[in-house]
């Protein structure tokens, strides 16, 4: 059951706490569970404590919980010594989007856009590499400084347009920016709240279609030089890629074997390295959990990634070796 009083959470982070004294090598993850738990239920001054327990400890990420202790720190009153760590976090220049996120969204939550707007331009510039699969994180800038840009009514920006065709949501980022919506949401006058809620309910119901949509049964396809990175990477998933070879017989056997018992709609997504470690980052998921493959490939699918097989046969084939499908995997049918 989730925690939903002041009470609840403050027995949720004990709970956490005595799991951390048991596993020690998951105390951080385990500690910061614990420390959000406690500003859940207010006591801001303990959650600092733990803050603070974990930067003694040389954690993975200390710019993460500087940003962290520093959104805490600002919330009971002690702005100048949250406004000296971000100081420090963004000179710093940490390579960590949840730092950024967390430090531009604690400035926009005080009303200092200009200065959030800053800090999600800084993160971008150091992180955002062009031409390359953008990891959710690195996303979550993106939409976070289209927010702040409409609040501040900024014209958009190559990145604006960017964040744009990234959202695939069917409201789009646009509408859920505008700042009269996101005022109303604070707002005190029962008729903007109430004429807001109805139209959160128009678009839950437009989700709810969009997710009943069928979208297809996909095999997860990795071309040459991705299955060599991520075994590379990975190697404890060997075991389930022994040549690539293998893995497009592999490809096609299935989706000829789900064919054979009437399975429609099938289809083959392409894996990426980075996109697949975001994934198992965003799962909080090891990317060497095999079981982590097959979800990894239903989540793309339902993101509209998906090529329907089988092709035509005489259009290339799915494997990407430039002939057609009835010369290459198509070939057992007899072409």
């Amino acid at each position: 059951m989730r925690p939903d009083t002041p009470a609840d959470h403050t027995s949720e982070a004990e709970r956490l706490l005595r799991t951390a004294a048991q596993y020690p090598e998951d105390r951080e993850p385990l500690l910061l569970q614990a420390a959000a738990h406690l500003e859940l239920a207010g006591d801001r001054t303990r959650a600092t404590a733990l803050y603070t327990d974990l930067l003694a400890d040389s954690p993975e990420d200390p710019h993460l919980i500087k940003a962290l202790q520093a959104a805490n720190l600002w919330e009971y009153g002690h702005e100048a010594e949250a406004r000296a760590l971000i100081d420090g976090i963004a000179t710093a220049a940490p390579l960590s989007p949840a730092a950024w996120e967390v430090i531009a969204e604690t400035l926009e939550s005080h009303d200092e856009l200009e200065a959030a707007h800053a800090h999600f331009t800084t993160a971008l510039t150091i992180l955002l590499t062009p031409d390359d699969d953008i990891p959710h994180p690195t996303r979550s800038l993106l939409t976070g400084r289209h927010r702040v840009r409409r609040l501040l009514a900024l014209a958009h920006d190559e990145w604006d347009v960017l964040a744009d065709r990234l959202h695939t949501a069917s409201v789009p980022l646009d509408e859920l920016h505008d700042p009269k919506r996101l005022w109303s949401l604070g707002s005190s006058d029962p008729a903007e709240l109430q004429a807001e809620i109805a139209r959160l309910r128009v678009e839950l119901g437009s989700y709810r279609t969009a997710l009943s949509r069928p979208f297809p049964v996909a095999i997860l396809h990795w071309p040459a030089a991705e299955l060599t990175e991520l075994l590379a990477a990975h190697p404890e998933l060997a075991a389930e890629y022994p040549s690539h070879e293998e893995h497009l017989t592999a490809v096609e056997s299935s989706l000829r074997t789900l064919a054979d018992t009437g399975t429609e709609n099938l289809g083959i997504v392409t894996g990426t390295v980075p996109s697949y470690e975001a994934f198992a980052a965003s799962e909080q998921t090891s990317p060497t959990d095999p079981a982590l493959l097959p979800q990894y490939a239903t989540t793309l699918a339902a993101r509209g990634k998906a090529t329907p097989w089988p092709p035509s046969r005489n259009t290339p084939c799915w494997c990407d070796s430039g002939t057609t499908y009835r010369e290459c995997h198509g070939v057992r049918d007899g072409g």
